[in-house]
């Protein structure tokens, strides 16, 4: 191995290891439990008041969606108040899934009392969360931002107690050394022992939401209807598989996910078709879990230039990469692969995001369609024409092109969407 191609090969350790980790919930209303449990162990003991002041796509993306052990309470105020009571800071994402009935109820009646309200911050980053609180003589407050579990600063009584404004590269992985050619290099030549646990509990644990979906009644019911409605094809399990864990995840499911860029609902968008698929075909193991790198690395690949929360659907971008696992599994080329997400993105790109909920399963089912197509397309040697519209003349300017379109073009819907949602 080249000194250069050992450089990628750690690099991408870092990205996967940083990238999937276990949560529970959606990870924007967990996020601020996470924050909201930081802050109860700064001050001592639980804050008698607290603020939340929240960007306006964290306000977004937790207005719909129940919070986890809450007793099917939604909210900023509902997540902060639970994850501040009841919450475990060492967990991290998990943070609230040790919550007892009776904690569940204490915190209910917290919230009821109006202790915790939620404001807007326009000027910052769209992933920030400030949680402020008093209790006695003394006041604190915990910074989230960039990442859901990054805690930026932990100011108490005027002092400033922690602070890592930045990112660091050297323990996340450096995400501009991500592209399509190296990231299948990586994945033929990964020693399995690398990923193996990361991809365990990937597959154990996005698995499990999946099946709960399609068992009981959650959400939507999108998993559900899609073999109502198609019968029990390869490529109905394949969508379903995803869209059931997403039925679960949005409604307040409390059994963990492993998350990709940020989403617990790209987490199982990316794994879960491909997980189907490799079962079906009767693909071994190795092949499993190398399609696994496949799909989870093409997906942050593309999630790095639109940034973890935007108006553009993450939905899109997981369900593209997926499907390029599944096309890895079928021994597909680069050319294959790369026309995979010319055709993907040429047709969904651009499906919004308005928060976390139901609907988030049906979009999940439309991305891996799309990819399905693409891929069917694909194989057969027919893409969109480079030139049309966004795709372009190459597999990587294509991928910048839509993260451009989702970071920059799509500001002014994103603002629209929460002027309607909070009744501006």
């Amino acid at each position: 191995m080249s000194v250069f191609n050992k450089e990628i090969y750690d690099n991408y350790l870092k990205i996967l290891s940083s990238e999937l980790i276990p949560a529970m919930g959606c990870t924007e209303p967990i996020a601020i439990a996470y924050a909201a449990a930081k802050l109860k162990e700064v001050l001592g003991m639980m804050p008698e008041f607290m603020t939340v002041s929240c960007s306006g796509n964290i306000i977004k993306n937790v207005k719909g969606v129940v919070v986890p052990n809450s007793g099917g309470l939604r909210g900023v105020e509902a997540a902060a108040i639970l994850g501040a009571f009841a919450g475990n800071a060492e967990l991290e994402l998990e943070v609230i899934s040790q919550v007892s009935e009776q904690e569940r109820l204490e915190a209910k009646k917290l919230y009821e009392k109006g202790i915790c309200r939620c404001c807007l911050v326009t000027e910052e980053e769209n992933l920030y969360i400030n949680i402020s609180g008093k209790a006695g003589d003394d006041h604190a407050s915990v910074m989230i931002k960039g990442t859901h579990n990054h805690i930026a600063q932990i100011v108490k009584n005027g002092e400033v107690l922690f602070e890592q404004a930045e990112i660091v590269k050297e323990e996340k992985g450096d995400k501009s050394l991500l592209n399509v050619r190296d990231i299948l290099h990586f994945a033929n030549e990964v020693s399995i022992t690398d990923v193996k646990e990361l991809l365990d509990r990937q597959i154990e644990f996005n698995s499990a939401i999946s099946a709960e979906g399609l068992s009981h009644n959650w959400g939507a019911e999108v998993g559900k209807t899609l073999y109502e409605s198609e019968g029990d094809s390869l490529r109905t399990k394949i969508k379903a598989a995803a869209a059931a864990g997403s039925d679960a995840r949005m409604s307040g499911c409390s059994l963990p996910v492993v998350i990709n860029s940020g989403s617990g609902n790209q987490g199982i968008t990316v794994s879960m078709p491909v997980i189907v698929y490799a079962e079906e075909i009767g693909a071994d193991e190795e092949m499993l879990y190398r399609a696994l790198v496949v799909s989870n690395l093409i997906s942050v690949h593309q999630k790095r230039y639109i940034g973890n929360l935007s108006a553009y659907c993450g939905a899109v971008s997981a369900g593209t990469a997926a499907v390029c696992g599944i096309a890895y599994l079928d021994g597909a080329d680069y050319d294959v692969i790369g026309r995979i997400i010319i055709n993907a993105l040429g047709n969904v790109g651009g499906i919004i995001c308005d928060g976390a909920k139901a609907s988030c399963a049906a979009k999940i089912a439309s991305a891996v369609e799309a990819g399905l197509l693409a891929y069917e397309m694909a194989k057969n040697g027919r893409t969109f024409a480079f030139g049309e519209g966004l795709v372009e003349g190459d597999y990587e300017q294509t991928i910048r092109n839509i993260g451009r379109m989702g970071r920059e073009g799509m500001k002014a819907t994103d603002e629209e969407i929460l002027h309607i949602m909070i009744g501006v």
